[in-house]
């Protein structure tokens, strides 16, 4: 066991979904509201932490929505990227496409550049100094209008060239893919990718209007799938990857016990499925303590452990020359 520890803390990893506002850590949070003079509901780092102890999404996403008043400046986007980055380099990440959620931020009153100036400004220095390769997914609030969401999408135009992918996320019940259809569609014709969180809390039908309205190239979460036979085999046909989140998934109860958690379902059914940390300074845990996590609950075997690893590689949405040049130092470290 031990020496499966450490062969999930050196393996080398890519990490596709984590939404870079969800990894702001108390410590941070408390001095940066210092520092710009906001006023939070926590005397200390320990009653900031004791807040984190949610049980479902929305009373996570109202505390994720109040850490999100401390990042005012373009320094703050910077400080916080570059902190994650720190974490993921040390945890062997090798490549990560970062969400993040301007209309969270310009909903404020920040400006558009400054958050998305101190993302580029960080992913620029962390990709200089820790070798990680990089991109950016700009996500739509889906408990927002769809105007909103193209209001963000013509904000977001002058700087077309510093993000890859428009993604969806925010509380899924009640809000079905189709509600963005069109958002969607404008920005696949401006050339961009698109991802959608389907499947977490919402019914197997979120992930097949996903794939078929907004027509997504990865699914993030997609667990429910598993409840629809005919869904989990076009899944695998189509080689559809999931960005799935353990640990995200025990704390928000998608998943009462990780002794239950699909993932290894997931594999025997053919699906693409991935390992991923999501708001990781909430839910308990980086991309290795999801690995780790994982690996205790369902007792993975060091191929299936490498074989998740592989399909996050495989997913990314890099050009095919770093996809192969991540792949090269993968296999190379499975052969030491």
């Amino acid at each position: 066991m031990a020496d499966l520890d450490a062969f999930i803390a050196r393996l080398p990893k890519a990490e596709l979904h984590i939404h870079i506002e969800g990894s702001l850590e108390p410590e941070m949070m408390l001095a940066l509201a210092r520092r710009n003079g906001v006023t939070l509901p926590y005397a200390s780092v320990e009653a900031a932490r004791e807040a984190y102890r949610f049980t479902q999404l929305q009373d996570f996403l109202d505390l994720y929505y109040r850490g999100m008043s401390v990042l005012i400046e373009e320094q703050d986007f910077y400080d916080l990227t570059m902190a994650y980055l720190q974490r993921a380099a040390a945890q062997n990440v090798r490549h990560c496409e970062i969400f993040f959620d301007p209309q969270g931020h310009t909903e404020r009153g920040v400006a558009f550049e400054t958050v998305i100036d101190g993302l580029w400004r960080a992913l620029r220095d962390g990709e200089r100094i820790f070798g990680i390769t990089t991109a950016l997914i700009l996500c739509f609030l889906r408990h927002l209008d769809e105007a909103s969401a193209e209001r963000t999408l013509d904000e977001a135009m002058p700087w077309r060239d510093r993000f890859i992918a428009v993604g969806l996320d925010s509380s899924e019940k009640g809000h079905p893919p189709a509600k963005f259809q069109r958002v969607f569609a404008r920005a696949r014709s401006l050339g961009l990718l698109a991802v959608a969180h389907a499947g977490e809390e919402g019914p197997p039908e979120y992930v097949r209007e996903a794939l078929d309205l907004l027509q997504v190239q990865r699914i993030d979460h997609g667990n429910r799938a598993l409840e629809d036979p005919a869904l989990v085999a076009r899944l695998a046909t189509e080689r559809m990857p999931l960005t799935v989140c353990p640990l995200s998934n025990h704390r928000l109860r998608v998943v009462p016990d990780l002794k239950a958690h699909p993932l290894r379902r997931m594999l025997q059914a053919g699906l693409m499925a991935t390992v991923n940390s999501d708001d990781p300074a909430y839910f308990g845990g980086y991309v290795t303590e999801n690995f780790l996590a994982m690996q205790q609950a369902l007792d993975l075997t060091r191929e299936e452990i490498v074989t998740i690893a592989r399909n996050g590689f495989l997913s990314a949405f890099c050009d095919e020359a770093t996809r192969q040049r991540h792949l090269l130092a993968f296999d190379a470290f499975l052969k030491e």
